[in-house]
């Protein structure tokens, strides 16, 4: 297994952050043919998501989240800013990992499809994601 840990300076903003560009340079480092890629974010705040971006999708998401995940809603988790309990929810909604098929050395996303890094957390700007790579 081939895995590498790296930063995203997301900020102090929700956000989706697109991170197949990142993903598909490091299975092009690996020498990836044919096998996983899994992709993992180790917070209890943030999760990762394959959706389109760039057409509203992503923006679209955070308001849904938004709706679903109000911040004044009276959460029982209060330490952070107001309503940080929601960001401790967020990742039953949206898990911190993807596992992607590689062929080819290629991931097998649809054509519209993104990996995205998932924060809503304004209180920490800067997030892990570790990349791991299993041959098959």
């Amino acid at each position: 297994m081939y895995s590498e840990e790296f930063e995203i300076r997301t900020g102090t903003s929700e956000v989706v952050h697109d991170l197949t560009g990142t993903c598909g340079q490091f299975l092009a480092d690996t020498g990836a043919v044919d096998g996983l890629l899994h992709v993992w974010v180790p917070h209890a705040t943030a999760g990762v998501a394959v959706l389109e971006t760039g057409a509203g999708s992503d923006t679209d998401l955070l308001a849904a989240l938004r709706a679903v995940l109000p911040r004044d809603f009276p959460w029982h988790h209060r330490h952070g800013t107001p309503g940080h309990g929601r960001d401790h929810v967020l990742p039953a909604f949206i898990p911190p990992y993807a596992s992607i098929p590689v062929l080819s050395g290629q991931m097998t996303l649809g054509t519209w499809q993104s990996i995205c890094l998932v924060d809503t957390n304004v209180d920490n700007p800067v997030r892990k994601v570790r990349l791991s790579y299993l041959p098959g």
